[in-house]
């Protein structure tokens, strides 16, 4: 039994690979690229680790993609394997029964075992995180800040987890609407660990959130090595930078920004596709020409139709199929949404079904041009859009097209009540595209005619 760097006894042999799993547990904390190839050593280095094999497995589903899958469940096999070679402890037994749930869709019970797991061992960072990221999926924003607020007091200052959990903390606060008190903890947090950037990123999130890009981008501006060191997830950072220069009209650096950061790898996980479609949608809602960006996106989407693993995924990849004006594959994506919508086993059905078939249909009548029919099935959604998972701030792209579909549709009223809505989570705080159309709004009704807003 050795200890790893967050105070917790693992299943581990030899100081070597104490280093290597301090690797993965640190990697994992700052969304480092490097953390596969810690872990690969890990388990090149002590092949019976079963947790090991159940952090591999629960990486793989994280991932949301169903090439994925089978992987994930070699994960498992092994992991059970092991632990019938050799006994663990009940906390790492507690982790491959994660996995399981996982494995069996069932990610809200998965979580359960994570948070059995912090009952016992309140600072074991790995089990915070875990729990975290798949709340974060699983559109759970008061979860993560309950799950986080009963084992804050347990973290000494000099825990090596305390910064990445100050970070979560920051990012749950924010969801939940307490932004000032989220700035403090993800700036505390960054003063901590200078390498988290998901605090780095949740202070951005207040700045997106409050209506105010400039202060947003000057806490951004410097403070490239904190998210430099990323995998995927420095995409996401230079995708929020964008969203402010949006927001200040500077169209240029936007495109820049998606050229050559946000879009540099041309990749198909569906975090880089989520920042590329709705920033595309969020330019094209203002009357920007795109060119021919949404071509590549809307091929790699093409081939997920049939992947299904979240909703939060599949409604993103309709953005680029409605986007480059792909019928046939809108078609199957619906079609095969609708049908996983009617399984009766795991979680993601529920999802699928509400709020998934109704923002699916509102987006395909987006694209059609049929606005009053899209505001209706969007209108519908609204209400339970949490659920698809992700953020405030992601999420807002199906907010914007519903507004701009409901104007378009003459339906200012309605129009005007989401952005009084919208305003409200934003603690009175509204963005440049809430005030465009709430002067479109006032036009349309100085000229006595609700038809007279603009389709772009």
């Amino acid at each position: 039994m050795k200890q790893d760097v967050f105070g917790q006894m693992n299943t581990l042999s030899q100081p070597a690979i104490v280093e290597a799993w301090n690797g993965v547990l640190l990697g994992f904390m700052a969304h480092a690229a490097v953390t596969p190839q810690h872990l690969g050593k890990v388990l090149e280095l002590e092949p019976d680790f079963a947790l090991g094999h159940a952090i591999k497995g629960l990486f793989m589903v994280l991932l949301g993609r169903r090439e994925m899958l089978p992987v994930a469940t070699e994960a498992l096999n092994a992991a059970n394997a092991a632990m019938g070679r050799q006994p663990v402890t009940a906390r790492e037994r507690l982790y491959v029964e994660a996995l399981a749930l996982y494995m069996a869709d069932l990610p809200s019970q998965a979580v359960q075992k994570f948070e059995e797991v912090l009952r016992a061992h309140p600072t074991d960072s790995l089990a915070m995180k875990l729990s975290h990221a798949t709340r974060f999926v699983l559109g759970d924003s008061e979860g993560m800040r309950r799950s986080i607020e009963r084992i804050l007091p347990a973290y000494e200052p000099d825990h090596a987890g305390r910064g990445y959990l100050l970070g979560c903390h920051s990012f749950a606060l924010e969801e939940t609407g307490a932004y000032e008190k989220a700035e403090i903890a993800g700036r505390q947090a960054l003063w901590m660990v200078s390498d988290d950037a998901w605090g780095l990123h949740a202070v951005a999130h207040v700045h997106e959130m409050t209506g105010n890009a400039q202060l947003g981008l000057d806490w951004l501006a410097g403070r490239e090595d904190a998210w430099a060191h990323c995998n995927n997830f420095r995409y996401h950072v230079w995708w929020h930078k964008a969203l402010m220069h949006l927001d200040l009209g500077q169209v240029d650096q936007v495109m820049a920004l998606y050229d050559h950061h946000i879009r540099q790898d041309k990749t198909d996980d569906y975090r880089d596709i989520s920042n590329a479609t709705s920033l595309l949608s969020r330019l094209e809602l203002e009357g920007f020409d795109v060119g021919n960006r949404w071509e590549e996106l809307a091929d790699l989407s093409a081939a997920r139709t049939e992947d299904g693993c979240l909703i939060f995924a599949d409604l993103h990849y309709l953005l680029a199929l409605t986007g480059d004006n792909r019928p046939d594959a809108t078609t199957k994506m619906l079609q095969r949404i609708q049908k996983d919508a009617q399984r009766n086993q795991g979680d993601t059905p529920i999802r699928m079904s509400d709020p998934g078939v109704a923002a699916a249909k509102g987006l395909e009548a987006f694209g059609e041009g049929l606005y009053g029919q899209a505001f209706d099935f969007l209108s519908n959604a609204r209400g339970s859009m949490q659920l698809a998972g992700g953020s405030h701030a992601q999420r807002d792209v199906f907010e914007r097209i519903t507004i701009d579909s409901g104007l378009r549709a003459g339906r200012l009223d309605e129009v005007e009540h989401i952005l009084d809505d919208r305003r409200a989570k934003r603690a009175g705080g509204e963005d440049n595209y809430a005030h465009a159309r709430r002067a479109l709004i006032e036009a349309a009704r100085d000229s006595g005619d609700a038809q007279s807003v603009p389709a772009e």
